[in-house]
């Protein structure tokens, strides 16, 4: 009896030891594990069709759908890259032209050039009647700023080398997950000290958690774009297509969110003079573009997730803070799979 005891106790201790040694050798790779795990379950159903489609060839699928993951992903990048860096070379010329007080000739065609010379002209002469050189305040500002982005150079390197290098570890990460994730499910289902029925509602709640939480999110940002362009549309601002998009996209942003779009647009009609315009657009995006996200996330995840607003709430931004970005998923998953287990609690072993 006591031997066997023994054998149990250094059975366990080493187990033990060796899940907390395994947990130090992946921590580097947790967060690009999990965006990895969480895209493989969002698009395991079209993954499925598509191993249906080529008869059981599940490394011909997996890595169908991972390279079109990747296109997908650094098509855009590329291309928004290349769309800024043309389009901040030409605002490093402007400021460079206006600092230096010569004409403008090599960006007449770019609207947004014309907009940015009128509205330097009107704040040059307010500022001059109080006796300020607006000219002389943009070049030392510009020194101080280009001496920081200089300063700043190795850490921005650094900081997209180590995006770079998460980015192909989640991808690596997610074909495997794609190709052998069933079976690795099956096996961690099967450590589960819970019968069968337990374990495949414990999972199936993990999974709906996720769809809950990423289609609210993503139908929230959408409608959030749309109605944030049919406001950039009637107050005349320029590009509000594109603006619309844009502000889809920062919805999704666990700070600022639609605002980093709408706020400087509403700004911007301030300083072009149309103060009713910019008013407009300013209420627009309090009260209807940022509102609507109190009103469809809980009703696209709570409801789903079948959780309480409030404990939604605290999910979200407990989430955030415990696990960052991360945690807008993470934070109502993790709630949920709480309720699912006290509710299991509940009618299995509270009677008992």
């Amino acid at each position: 009896m006591n031997q066997n005891w023994l054998v149990t106790i250094f059975f366990f201790a080493l187990l033990l030891l060796l899940l907390y040694l395994a947990v130090l050798i992946v921590s580097p790779f947790l967060k690009a594990i999990t965006w990895a795990a969480i895209l493989a379950v969002m698009v395991y159903p079209a993954y499925a069709w598509l191993l249906k489609l080529l008869r059981g060839k599940a490394t011909l699928a997996a890595l169908l759908v991972t390279l079109l993951i990747t296109f997908l992903v650094l098509f855009p990048a590329f291309r928004m890259a290349g769309f800024l860096s043309q389009e901040t070379i030409a605002l490093a010329k402007v400021v460079r032209t206006l600092a230096d007080g010569a004409e403008v000739e090599m960006a007449k065609d770019k609207p947004w050039v014309k907009d940015l010379l009128k509205l330097w002209d009107q704040l040059s002469l307010q500022f001059a009647s109080f006796g300020i050189d607006l000219k002389k305040v943009g070049i030392q500002g510009a020194q101080v700023a280009s001496g920081f982005v200089v300063s700043q150079a190795k850490e921005i390197a650094q900081d997209v080398f180590i995006f770079g290098v998460n980015f192909v570890i989640s991808l690596f990460t997610f074909f495997f997950l794609l190709r052998d994730g069933k079976e690795l499910c099956f096996k961690l289902r099967a450590l589960l000290p819970m019968d069968q029925k337990h374990q495949e509602l414990l999972f199936d709640n993990i999974v709906s958690s996720l769809y809950a939480v990423i289609h609210g999110c993503l139908v929230t940002a959408l409608v959030q774009g749309l109605l944030a362009g049919i406001g950039y549309w009637l107050v005349g601002v320029p590009f509000a297509l594109l603006l619309g998009v844009a502000t889809a996209f920062t919805a999704l942003f666990p700070i600022g969110g639609s605002a980093l779009v709408w706020l400087p647009a509403a700004l911007y009609l301030y300083l072009q003079g149309t103060y009713v315009q910019g008013t407009i657009l300013l209420l627009w995006g309090v009260g209807v573009v940022g509102m609507i996200d109190n009103v469809l996330k809980p009703l696209f995840i709570g409801s789903r997730l079948r959780l309480p607003t409030l404990f939604l709430f605290f999910g979200i931004l407990g989430g955030l803070s415990l696990f960052g970005a991360l945690g807008l998923i993470l934070g109502p998953v993790l709630l949920a799979l709480l309720a699912a287990l006290l509710d299991l609690y509940l009618k299995e072993y509270a009677k008992a």
